[in-house]
C-alpha cells in the first residue's frame, strides 16, 4: 500500500480575517472533495487532554476482561459503556459480510444533559442514555469528558467551516447540530503475543463509512488506518504529528449530493514476522446530528442536470440504522453512500 499524505490544514486563521476564514474553508472544500479525509492542526484541543485521554483509556483496557464486561451495556442499542472485542463487524454497516472485528472500544456521550427538557427525556434510553462509569481507574471521567468536551467544540467549529466552503450562510448548520448525538469510542486495538492470525477477510475495523456529520480521530501515527483513495485503491494514512484526522460522514455525502465524500475506510490487522504484541491506540469523535433533524440535499449542491440522490432522512432514524446492522451481524437497513468504493 502507499502512504499518501491527506491534506493537513492550519485551523488557527479561522479565527482571523474574514479573508483567512475563506481561504480555510477553501482548503476544506477541496480536501472534502477529493479525499472525504483531511487533518488539521492548530485545532485547540490540547496535548495535555490527549495524553491525560489515552493515559486513562490505556488503564482501562488494561483491566481484566471479566472487569471491563461489567460496563458493557444491557441493549445493544445503547451506545454506552465496554464493546469488547469481537462483538461488532463494522461492514455489516454498508451492507458486506464480515468476520468479526479485532478491536475492543469504551463508548461515552454527553456526560451531562438537562433531563427536564423533554428533547433529552425522550433519549434517555437511546441517543442521550446515561453514560457507563467503571469505578476504576479514577480518573477515566474527568480525562475522558475533558478531551470530549474540546473535540466537540472542534467539530461543531468545523460546521461553521462547512458553511463557508459550501456557500451557506454563517451559522447555517448550528439548527441541525445544537442539540446533536455526540459519542467517542476510545478503542485499542491489540494483537497479543502468539496470537494465530486472523481469520479470512478479518480486520482490525472493517471497511465501512462513517454514519454522521463530521467525524474528529486521534490516532497514534502508525500504521493500520487505510482509506479508499479516489482512484478506488486503498491508500495508508499516518496522522502528522500534533495532527487530528478529520472525515465525512454518510449524513454530509447525503446533504452534498456525493460532492463531498463519505469515504470508506478501515483498519488492518499490523504485519509482524515475529508474531510478537502489537498495539494501536485511538479515539474517534462523532459529530451526528440532533436526532429530530431532517437531512436533504443542499439547494447548492443539486440542479436540473444532477438532481437528489438520496431521499430526505432524520439524522436519528439514520444514525440507529447503521448501528445496529454491526452489532446485530446482519446487514444496515440504512442508505448506502459508499457505492461499489471498497469492494
Amino acid at each position: 500500500m502507499t502512504v499518501t499524505q491527506i491534506p493537513v490544514i492550519d485551523l488557527a486563521p479561522w479565527w482571523g480575517t474574514e479573508e483567512e476564514r475563506r481561504a480555510v474553508g477553501r482548503e476544506v472544500d477541496a480536501a472534502a472533495r477529493r479525499f472525504g479525509f483531511f487533518q488539521v492542526v492548530g485545532h485547540r484541543v490540547s496535548k495535555e487532554q490527549i495524553d491525560a485521554m489515552v493515559a486513562a483509556s490505556t488503564d482501562f483496557f488494561a483491566l481484566p476482561v471479566e472487569v471491563k464486561q461489567r460496563s458493557t451495556p444491557e441493549d445493544p442499542s445503547i451506545n454506552r459503556g465496554y464493546a469488547a472485542r469481537g462483538t461488532e463487524a463494522l461492514s455489516y454497516s454498508i451492507g458486506r459480510d464480515a468476520p468479526p472485528d479485532l478491536f475492543e472500544a469504551f463508548n461515552i456521550g454527553e456526560d451531562e444533559v438537562d433531563e427536564t427538557d423533554p428533547f433529552y427525556a425522550a433519549q434517555l434510553r437511546g441517543a442521550f442514555a446515561p453514560n457507563i462509569w467503571p469505578p476504576h481507574p479514577a480518573e477515566l471521567r474527568h480525562a475522558l469528558v475533558d478531551y470530549f468536551n474540546s473535540a466537540r467544540q472542534l467539530a461543531l467549529t468545523l460546521t461553521e467551516v462547512f458553511a463557508v466552503a459550501l456557500g451557506l450562510p454563517d451559522g447555517w448548520f448550528a439548527p441541525y447540530v445544537d442539540r446533536s448525538t455526540t459519542t467517542m469510542r476510545a478503542i485499542r486495538y491489540e494483537r497479543r503475543a502468539g496470537e494465530g492470525d486472523p481469520l479470512p477477510g478479518q480486520q482490525r475495523m472493517g471497511a465501512h463509512t462513517d454514519y454522521g456529520i463530521v467525524t474528529v480521530l486521534y490516532a497514534e501515527p502508525v500504521a493500520g488506518l487505510q482509506i479508499v483513495a479516489p482512484d478506488g485503491e486503498w491508500i495508508d494514512v499516518i496522522p502528522a504529528e500534533g495532527a487530528m484526522v478529520i472525515n465525512l460522514g454518510d449524513l454530509t455525502a447525503q446533504w452534498t449530493n456525493d460532492e463531498w465524500r463519505s469515504t470508506v475506510h478501515r483498519v488492518v490487522p499490523p504485519s509482524s514476522p515475529l508474531g510478537g504484541p502489537v498495539v494501536r491506540r485511538s479515539a474517534a469523535f462523532f459529530l451526528d446530528g440532533n436526532c429530530d433533524a431532517v437531512i436533504e440535499c443542499l439547494p447548492t449542491c443539486s440542479s436540473v442536470d444532477k438532481p437528489a440522490r438520496y431521499a430526505p432522512v432524520t439524522a436519528g432514524q439514520h444514525l440507529m440504522a447503521k448501528l445496529m446492522g454491526p452489532r446485530l451481524l446482519r446487514a444496515s437497513d440504512a442508505v448506502d453512500t459508499s457505492g461499489d468504493r471498497g469492494r
